[in-house]
């Protein structure tokens, strides 16, 4: 159980999670996406799922370097428990 708390700890982490659950997105598509986010919380936010390996991030080749983040099968597991939390806090 720590482990997965710790993977979703702090504020705009499951939102993040949510536009993963999506798809696979680049870095500036979720800054689009969260607006509400500083370009720091978004990068925290990142690394810790990354850390966590909740997330996966890809360099693309090219310039400009793109980056695009997925969720791991791992990830993708707290797809119905996220959405059991909304359910819950909407009723």
């Amino acid at each position: 159980m720590e482990i997965t708390l710790g993977a979703l700890r702090g504020r705009w982490t499951t939102l993040v999670v949510r536009e993963l659950l999506k798809g696979d997105r680049g870095y500036g598509e979720l800054r689009e996406l969260l607006p509400a986010l500083s370009d720091k919380v978004l990068s925290d936010r990142l690394a810790q799922l990354v850390a966590a390996g909740v997330a996966e991030r890809h360099r693309l080749p090219g310039r400009p370097v793109r980056t695009r983040y997925a969720l791991t099968p791992r990830g993708r597991e707290l797809g119905p428990v996220l959405q059991a939390l909304w359910d819950w806090g909407a009723r």
